[in-house]
């Protein structure tokens, strides 16, 4: 339940941090705040944070393709205009790209996934073209959001093939603060101005619930049933992420529930469900399995 509602909420505190602050410095200082927090919380508990190198290694690329590739560029999206309902809409597509990472895995999935597939990448390319005329989707930041999705989709899809710590949480913690350090030096290199003095308390806000709420408990309790649950179940928060997220910037920030968001959003919401229903495991032995969707 935290990563179906959290998350959709997560694409609104997004859009109101880069308002101010540069996307990738302020997502990074993010991702390193929330894996000090949560560290913290792990070694007054006792927890062993210690890792060999090859599961440091492991954290790290999870590391570059979820919290910097994936989340670092939907911030990108978000700053070039992409309204935050739009942006869960398209990271949606994470269970589409995973189908397609089967594929080319030499996997064969149903031929309805297939047909899934293909049905949700038409919804994707109305909801970008053809909300054009209606100019409530930037193209160019709509694709990097739509890229940032694809990298998410393999981080989760390449998980339970890298060498990781046995505790979730501990991955969490070194999965956060290599992504972040990732994140701040590459904005910094790129020329990002990084002001901390400049932002208002809306801006730091925004921030604090993305490092408490959308990092520390949220991004760790995915983590954890990523570890624990099989990739197609995980993957059902896909489709409630959007809803909440298209409704609180429709409410908070005004964004426009125009045509193309509502139709190119329930024909994705509709292929992800039927991606998610025809892959998923229906023997007891399968359930325990984390073979991706």
């Amino acid at each position: 339940m935290i990563v179906y509602v959290v998350w959709g909420s997560t694409y609104l505190g997004i859009r109101i941090v880069v308002e101010e602050m540069p996307p990738l410095v302020g997502m990074g200082t993010r991702f390193v705040a929330a894996g000090l927090l949560l560290g913290g919380l792990l070694a007054l508990r006792g927890v062993d944070l210690r890792v060999s190198r090859a599961q440091l290694a492991g954290a790290a690329v999870l590391g570059l393709l979820l919290p910097f590739l994936g989340n670092g560029m939907v911030a990108i999206g978000e700053e070039m205009g992409t309204p935050s309902g739009v942006a869960a809409l398209l990271v949606a597509a994470v269970p589409l790209f995973v189908t397609v990472y089967r594929i080319a895995s030499g996997d064969r999935p149903r031929t309805w996934s297939v047909l899934g597939v293909l049905l949700g990448f038409g919804g994707l390319a109305w909801l970008v073209l053809g909300g054009r005329d209606q100019g409530d989707v930037p193209v160019a930041g709509a694709l990097i959001v739509l890229m940032a999705s694809g990298f998410w989709a393999f981080g989760s899809w390449v998980q339970p093939r890298l060498t990781l710590p046995e505790n979730p949480f501990v991955l969490a913690v070194h999965e956060m603060w290599t992504g972040g350090v990732l994140m701040i030096t590459v904005g910094l290199v790129r020329g990002e101005h990084y002001a901390p003095l400049e932002y208002d308390g809306r801006t730091w806000l925004a921030w604090a619930y993305l490092v408490v709420i959308g990092s520390t408990l949220a991004f760790s309790a995915y983590v954890w049933v990523l570890s624990n649950a099989p990739i197609g179940l995980v993957s059902t928060y896909a489709y409630v992420n959007p809803v909440v997220a298209v409704f609180l910037g429709w409410l908070i920030l005004e964004e426009a529930i125009t045509s193309a968001v509502i139709t190119g959003g329930l024909v994705i919401v509709a292929s992800v469900a039927i991606v998610i229903t025809v892959e998923r495991p229906r023997r007891p032995a399968d359930e325990r399995e984390l073979d991706p969707v």
